[in-house]
């Protein structure tokens, strides 16, 4: 768990793992070399899908570095789960290479294939979970010309089909259509209002909105690099319609939603609407957040525009939140 101390003696807590102390002891296995933690994590995460896609996310982050997840199938060749997990880790693996290999410099398809027949295997193995089609459709990313549309259409029709709500699945989507991958900023925003227009009030697609304008504004600052300087993120997150787009999502998600602390499964997206509306200069609505999330904390989407630490201290003492 890390924590970060403002020079007022305010402390951040940027745990990755967002309070969910289950998925903590899992990843602690890990470390030692015991893939049991997994299972039990996995086990008890049922069919809440949202639950269970974010532990597999996490850990897979972690078993991309080692040989659990490998040492688990060994000796449960037939578990579900443990391929589902492998799936999600081929995944990560698979973007890994791609860091490594360079800004611009495709991964080897060889590797994407494999991490593509991994998700595969796993949606066959357990039929019912969405997590093996939201691994895929993020594979589908490092592919340098993308896939066909109507197999990107096919995959997201069966991941809609087992959690149509899904933040992470429409997430991997909208990163897809964007311009830093295969697609436009016009197509990743059609994707991001089409999505949250259609969700339940108290849903928070809306927010897919938010992460949009993010992507945007780092696919600028990308571009920029090497040349005089990186755009000033108000240009891009301070405008009127982005100002209107935050008090939309307020509106349709955490009004509607019940009061209370914020749940690990909304942590990140709550940084981000909170991050949304600092920039944005929406008082009303950055304020009421960053008092919801108290001391908790995620990287993204603050270190897409500055060190974040220093920006969620700054907003908070010019906002006046105690």
């Amino acid at each position: 768990m890390a924590r970060h101390h403002a020079s007022d003696g305010f402390t951040l807590d940027f745990d990755p793992d967002g309070g969910d102390t289950a998925l903590t002891t899992a990843r602690r296995d890990i470390v030692i070399g015991r893939w049991q933690g997994l299972r039990a994590v996995l086990r008890a995460s049922g069919t809440d899908w949202a639950v269970r896609g974010r532990r597999v996310r996490a850990l897979a982050r972690t078993c991309a570095e080692c040989s659990a997840v490998e040492s688990w199938l060994a000796a449960e060749p037939h578990s579900a789960d443990a391929r589902v997990l492998r799936a999600a880790t081929e995944a990560t693996r698979a973007f890994h290479l791609a860091a490594a290999a360079g800004r611009g410099v495709p991964v080897d398809p060889h590797h994407v294939d494999a991490a593509a027949l991994a998700c595969l295997a796993a949606a066959e193995a357990y039929p019912e979970d969405p997590t093996p089609w939201i691994s895929l459709i993020s594979v589908a990313r490092l592919y340098p010309a993308g896939v066909r549309r109507r197999d990107l259409a096919r995959w997201w029709d069966e991941l809609h089909r087992r959690d149509p709500y899904s933040v992470d699945g429409h997430l991997q989507v909208l990163r897809y259509y964007s311009a830093r991958w295969h697609g436009t900023h016009g197509l990743m925003y059609d994707f991001a209002r089409d999505a949250a227009e259609v969700a339940p009030v108290g849903c928070p697609l809306p927010v897919l909105v938010q992460y949009a304008r993010v992507e945007e504004y780092r696919y600028a600052r990308d571009a920029a690099q090497g040349t005089r300087g990186v755009p000033e993120p108000g240009r891009h997150l301070g405008h009127d319609g982005a100002a209107h787009d935050v008090r939309r999502t307020w509106q349709r998600w955490i009004t509607a939603r019940p009061e209370g602390t914020v749940s690990p499964l909304e942590l990140r997206d709550v940084n981000c609407l909170a991050h949304a509306a600092c920039w944005a200069g929406v008082a009303e609505v950055a304020a009421p957040l960053l008092r919801m999330l108290g001391r908790r904390a995620t990287l993204t989407p603050w270190s897409c525009t500055g060190d974040p630490v220093r920006q969620i201290v700054r907003w908070r003492a010019e906002l006046g939140v105690r």
